[in-house]
């Protein structure tokens, strides 16, 4: 029997179906499309997803396909460079269809079944287990369902989960294209009319080719052709400024929504099945994928049979008050892109406002999620957050977490995990950069314990990592 069916081949499923094969979990893909689709969409990678992408030893073929760009002047595009603690940090664009081939490459590469053409059309669950009925009559048997699948989520939609929010109101056209006016026409254009419209932009992104933003005439349900941009262009900018080849070409709403529980029994939500809003700062792809890094051990753990009760509880507990807080700044990040008197008075107050470092780098870090900190109960600040790629005796942090296990990083050189040596690895270094003892790290990165007492730590290991597999033995003294 399969252990975990994933409705979806996108960053998110990609992603889950990997961080499942870590840990042997059985994993079939299913993915309705029977290719790419053809639109190279360039995204970007934040800071934390290239963290998590580096804790996997996964970075460098993403950098090698990519383009670093600054962190500055990512939240409503308000043109503020990143504070001096963020001034090495970097975005990577990226055309998607390259993440996609990238995440699904190494999936598959651990053992995980993907299916092209396969998509998902019903399924029943009961105490024991998930059916999952394909396309073509077939019926699978598996552990969990993991819908995937998109802002059209068939596995949400047949699970009765409610997707509250808000529709489209307004539309926007987006696209990579050639353009023929001389370059200094185009930037005085743009700069006159972004004064005012912030939904409009034409951007060089190499000579000649520009990327494009145009508020569109009204909603559709049609996929936008080169003369929407060129009528669009006109109305808006009095020219369409030669444009033509169009790369690829897409629209996108203002829509808002998120499902009302990411967990029912033994099926689950991830990625923009769970949450739909618009792509202000360019968060929708990085938020799927830290979900499925979330996700996957927590269901692994499950799996294989040494999960702590509550655990997979923690990943909507953790993961909807994340999305919630994504859905409230693209609310106003695309607010502050209005035309209107109002908004416009705001953002020119914010701009002032972000010329404090302290308040740039918390927009910078709400945006990249380097400022997570989940609710781990009462500690120092850095209970609940990520730890970065800290330079040690033994290489760097992240080269010690690509089997996606626990690690308990001991700068006291006193400290055991001898119960759960088959889920956590234990790395002494007193050398390490840490202002701190000792500290657990979950396979997805965040510190789950401080200190340096063993019995604390056995309590933290056995409510993250399960009962001990043999007696928690004490270190020697």
């Amino acid at each position: 029997m399969i252990d975990v069916v994933i409705a979806g081949c996108g960053p998110t499923g990609a992603t889950l179906a990997a961080e499942l094969r870590l840990h042997g979990v059985r994993v079939l893909v299913l993915e309705r499309e029977t290719e790419p689709l053809p639109l190279a969409r360039i995204v970007s990678l934040h800071i934390r997803s290239l963290e998590q992408l580096a804790m996997r030893g996964l970075l460098q073929p993403f950098l090698d396909r990519g383009r670093r760009r600054p962190v500055g002047g990512i939240f409503a595009g308000i043109a503020k460079p990143a504070p001096e603690d963020l001034a090495s940090a970097y975005l990577l664009g990226i055309p998607q269809p390259v993440v996609v081939r990238l995440l699904e490459d190494h999936a598959m590469a651990l053992g995980a079944e993907i299916r092209h053409g396969c998509p998902v059309t019903g399924f029943e669950q009961d105490e024991d287990g998930v059916t999952v009925e394909l396309a073509d009559g077939e019926r699978v048997r598996s552990q969990y369902l993991v819908g995937c699948d998109g802002a059209r989520s068939i596995v949400r939609k047949l699970l009765g989960v409610g997707f509250p929010g808000e529709p489209s109101r307004n539309e926007t056209l987006m696209g990579e294209m050639a353009a023929t006016a001389p370059p200094e026409e185009i930037a005085a254009k743009v700069a006159e009319i972004r004064a005012a419209d912030k939904r409009f932009l034409l951007s060089p992104v190499e000579d000649g080719i520009y990327r494009v933003l145009v508020p569109a005439a009204g909603l559709s349900a049609e996929p936008p052709v080169l003369e929407d941009f060129q009528e669009r262009l006109r109305a808006v900018a009095g020219t369409d400024f030669g444009v033509h080849s169009p790369r690829w070409l897409s629209r996108f709403g203002d829509a808002t929504r998120l499902a009302d529980r990411y967990r029912v029994g033994r099926v689950l939500l991830a990625g923009d099945a769970a949450h739909l809003h618009p792509p202000a700062g360019g968060q929708g792809l990085n938020l799927g994928v830290q979900d499925a890094f979330n996700l996957g051990w927590k269901l692994a753990a499950q799996v294989r049979g040494w999960a702590p009760d509550p655990l997979l509880d923690t990943y909507p507990a953790e993961r909807r008050p994340v999305a919630a807080d994504v859905l409230d700044n693209t609310r106003a990040q695309m607010e502050l892109s209005s035309a209107e008197p109002g908004p416009r008075a705001v953002r020119r107050l914010l701009a002032e406002l972000m010329d404090l470092d302290e308040v740039n780098r918390r927009l910078i870090g709400k945006i990249t999620a380097i400022d997570l900190r989940y609710d781990f109960g009462e500690g120092p600040d850095l209970l609940g957050r990520r730890l970065p790629d800290l330079a040690l005796k033994q290489g760097r942090l992240f080269d010690h977490s690509h089997r996606g296990r626990g690690l308990v990083l001991d700068r006291t050189e006193r400290l055991a995990v001898n119960g759960w040596a088959d889920r956590v690895d234990l790395l002494a270094d007193s050398a390490a950069a840490l202002d701190a003892p000792a500290v657990l790290l979950r396979p997805d990165g965040y510190v789950a314990w401080i200190g340096d007492d063993q019995h604390d730590l056995n309590h933290q290991l056995a409510r993250w990592f399960g009962r001990p597999a043999a007696p928690a033995d004490q270190p020697p003294p």
